[in-house]
């Protein structure tokens, strides 16, 4: 039971955790990137990157290691299966801000100047991500709750 209880609560503070870091992105990539703001980027960028790992790790050992309902519960609902959706949308968003920012911190490590162009865009796709970030939590308690089974 204490189980239960810890990968629910590490579940939902990454919640918290993903959620305001990507809306901290979003608003850090409208700014001028220099100095200063350009770690405030990569900050949220890293405490993005760490909720996406605590939301699908224990994501996965509450679905499929007997920590919950079980996986014949998830696999069957509709709610489940919208929610994994919404997750693949943001993975899917993350591929190109991910290896941009990634560029630009191997760039700014090496001292090079780095092409912000495009972080406008990036803002974008991280605030639709937040959106569906905030989709996924009404289809995890219309799941929790018993709908779509």
């Amino acid at each position: 039971m204490i189980n239960r209880w810890l990968l629910a609560s590490v579940h939902v503070l990454a919640l918290g955790i993903g959620l305001g870091a990507i809306v901290v992105r979003a608003s850090a990539l409208r700014g001028e990137l220099s100095g200063t703001a350009l770690r405030r980027v990569f900050n949220a960028d890293t405490a993005w990157g760490i909720a996406a790992l605590l939301w699908i790790s224990t994501g996965l050992l509450r679905a499929f290691a007997g920590f919950e309902k079980g996986s014949a519960y998830y696999l069957s609902n509709t709610w489940f299966w919208f929610k994994m959706a919404l997750l693949v949308a943001i993975l899917l968003l993350e591929a190109w801000p991910m290896t941009t920012l990634i560029r630009w911190r191997i760039g700014a490590g090496r001292g090079r100047a780095i092409e912000t162009s495009r972080a406008v865009a990036m803002s974008r796709i991280s605030m639709v991500q937040a959106v569906l970030v905030i989709a996924m939590v009404f289809a995890a308690t219309a799941m929790a709750r018993g709908f779509g089974t």
